[in-house]
């Protein structure tokens, strides 16, 4: 042991001594630190924006004064979904796929309002997030680092030495690999800072070193793959040269064709086609604000006979109140079938591309990275179905209020009868049937356990190029 820590000190002491060496961590580090700053001061910003105007629609909507209950289903409500804790860190898909829905009877809206904002914090580079620090240039650094860490002895011509005076090949490269490793603890603090400042703004601790623990090993394979290049080949230009090439081909070549392989996997319609499509199987439902469509003369004739009346002014309900209920529930579940159908599609391109991490490492890093945080594509579909409950539930509760408190009499005369039109406005207190809407992150137990898969590919990587690295080091040559 004490061979191993003499060997590693003397590493770092080459390090510290090193110019490019120590301006190459420091430009890192001072890229973390203000990524890492940026970040977490425009998520909390979004926070307690979207908290704020997430308040601010429950108490517009909940303060209407009295109303037919179909404007109010017109009217709708916005909701908003807060960022996690750990998007301070990783805000994954949070930027691109909208966090805000306006939810109105008859439809169905996407989310919207991507945060685009923010796109001067780093001279246009909005998408570089403390993440995506450590994915990319992470491993530039320990490629620097590491490139020359047997290369250079055998240039310098002490690796000769040292093996002839009977240090094993291995106890040599488990010295050096101990002070990359150091190296890679040193690199893990600014995201230590960051997953304590979740677990203070409320995230898991569970959570928040599970994340640690993924680039760990996500950045201790790349300290393998450098010892395995600089044990193999002789000189350090050509480690230097092979490395580099590895990082483009890992980190920018492969993810990019497995995007386009994650696509053809499960080619997905244009939004135009699928609209259109929808739209022909939606006018086939009927028109929910007309009782007299002849899509609802059955649901009538039912109605009648049920209650043994012959006019619909006899029912005790309001037919319009009925139908409207009727064609909502037909046109959601067609919107839903819709919805289903493009978010299995998604899933289905997210699992491919997510397979991929057995081939580069930074695909598995960022899907546990995303799973972890609760910025990946299940947390968003999560919030496009609870958005679309709480739509329905109001939607329909309103509709009910419609068809058991207004007279079908009034409700049929209320544009041409100002008395009627007063009778067919129901009070502000049948509008607290809107529940309050909170997204919360799934909890971290089950984003552990979806992140499983890239954690098993992050260990792969790292302990077989850790594996292959002393495995050559053992057959080391001057």
């Amino acid at each position: 042991m004490k061979r191993l820590l003499s060997i590693a000190a003397a590493e770092w002491r080459y390090w510290l001594r090193s110019r490019l060496a120590l301006s190459g961590a420091l430009l890192l580090a001072g890229l973390l630190v203000a990524t890492t700053v940026l970040t977490s001061l425009r998520m909390q910003g979004a926070a307690a924006e979207r908290a704020h105007h997430q308040a601010e629609a429950e108490t517009a909507f909940l303060t209407q004064p009295d109303r037919h209950p179909h404007r109010m289903v017109h009217y709708g409500h916005y909701v908003f979904r807060t960022p996690a804790p750990l998007a301070l860190f990783d805000p994954g898909l949070d930027a691109v796929t909208g966090q805000a829905i306006f939810l109105e009877g008859h439809r169905q809206n996407t989310a919207m309002f991507a945060a685009a904002g923010a796109s001067a914090d780093l001279g246009g580079l909005s998408w570089l997030s403390p993440a995506m620090v450590y994915q990319l240039f992470g491993p530039l650094l320990l490629i620097l680092l590491g490139h020359g860490l047997l290369a250079r002895e055998r240039e310098s011509g002490t690796l000769a030495t040292l093996l002839a005076q009977g240090l094993p090949g291995r106890v040599l490269l488990a010295g050096k690999a101990l002070a990359l490793l150091a190296f890679v603890a040193l690199l893990l603090l600014p995201l230590a800072v960051s997953a304590g400042l979740a677990v203070r703004a409320g995230e898991s601790p569970l959570a928040a070193w599970a994340l640690v623990g993924a680039y760990g090993l996500y950045l201790s394979a790349w300290a393998g793959l450098a010892l395995l290049a600089t044990a193999l080949v002789r000189r350090r230009s050509a480690v230097l040269a092979t490395l580099a090439t590895l990082w483009i081909g890992l980190t920018l070549v492969l993810p990019a064709l497995a995007v386009s392989a994650a696509s053809n996997a499960a080619p997905m319609a244009g939004k135009l086609e699928t609209d259109l499509v929808m739209l022909a199987d939606v006018r086939q439902l009927g028109d929910g604000h007309n009782a007299n469509d002849p899509a609802f003369a059955q649901l009538r004739a039912d109605l009648l006979a049920r209650h043994g009346v012959q006019r619909v002014e006899d029912l005790p309900v309001n037919l319009r109140g009925v139908v409207a209920q009727f064609g909502e529930q037909k046109l959601t579940e067609t919107l839903n079938r819709y919805a289903q159908a493009q978010m299995a599609t998604e899933t289905r391109q997210a699992q491919v591309l997510a397979s991929h991490g057995w081939i580069t490492p930074v695909l598995a890093v960022a899907d546990a990275s995303r799973a972890l945080a609760g910025t990946d594509l299940a947390h968003h579909h999560r919030f496009l179905r609870e958005s679309e409950a709480l739509r329905y539930a109001f939607v329909q509760g309103l509709n009910r209020v419609h068809a058991e408190q207004l007279a079908y009499a009034d409700d049929i005369r209320r544009s041409s009868d100002s008395e009627a039109e007063r009778r067919t406005r129901v009070g502000a207190a049948n509008w607290q049937l809107l529940d309050r809407f909170r997204f919360e992150p799934d909890a971290a137990g089950t984003r552990i356990t979806q992140a499983r898969p890239q954690w098993l590919m992050l260990g792969v990587w790292c302990a077989g190029l850790l594996a292959m690295a002393f495995w050559v080091g053992g057959r080391l040559k001057p």
